[in-house]
């Protein structure tokens, strides 16, 4: 791959910051000094060093994301800002989103390149937990609370599993499924009779969003918050 590619993905830094590092000499390959972003090397065998420093390659990366509304949960689109449009020139070209939010729902979003982890996150059969904090257009009901607790039937071939539901006031709750249909949150409330006005992911399975994160922003998963989503 190329040399600079090389580098974004190892977490060093924008391509733009890293073209300019390796121009002015930051950069040696099996000892060499190297000017040339183009330059391709292999990312097994060969030994490169940034600023003195030797760089390891990763094959998988994990990125939280804090998804503001407005923006779609996709690689790519014709009309709307993407969550990897949000990260500019530190996106690898092979990440995407696991899984997907509505375009006015804000919160946490993994990033990452891991087909088989994205997998596993998203299958029913994993009942991995995602949390959501909803503010309702009606304060919630034990009638509304025990049905979605139950499973409601929201027009598919089967009930939603049985969701977890704690009030934090009257309109305001958390609600945590373990399932990902298409507008399900939503679609949940309106066959208990309510409406969600706001909806907000805060946590996939162990994975917490970081609310000093400002909206928009990311950063690379720590590594106990990696290993966390990998158990």
């Amino acid at each position: 791959m190329r040399l600079d590619r090389f580098l974004c993905d190892c977490g060093l830094g924008t391509r733009s910051r890293i073209k300019k590092d390796i121009r002015a000499g930051l950069v040696t390959v099996n000892g060499a000094c190297v000017k040339s972003p183009e330059q391709h090397v292999n990312e097994n065998s060969d030994r490169i060093c940034y600023n003195g420093q030797p760089c390891r390659y990763e094959k998988y990366v994990c990125y939280m994301l804090y998804k503001p509304a407005g923006v779609i949960s996709a690689v790519k689109d014709r009309h709307d800002k993407t969550v990897i449009d949000l990260m500019g020139d530190a996106a690898r070209d092979d990440l995407f989103p696991v899984g997907r939010l509505d375009k006015d729902t804000e919160g946490l979003m993994l990033i990452t390149n891991d087909g088989a982890l994205a997998h596993d996150l998203l299958s029913p059969a994993k009942h991995v937990e995602k949390e959501y904090e909803c503010l309702l257009a009606c304060p919630i009901d034990e009638r509304q609370i025990n049905q979605l607790e139950q499973g409601v039937d929201i027009g598919d071939k089967t009930l939603t599993k049985p969701a977890k539901v704690r009030v934090i006031d009257g309109q305001k709750i958390t609600l945590t499924i373990t399932e990902g249909r298409f507008h399900q949150v939503k679609r949940m409330f309106s066959a208990v009779g309510n409406e969600v006005l706001y909806l907000k992911r805060l946590r996939m399975g162990a994975l917490m969003l970081d609310e000093t994160l400002e909206k928009g922003g990311f950063r690379r998963l720590t590594g106990e918050e990696t290993e966390s989503i990998y158990r």
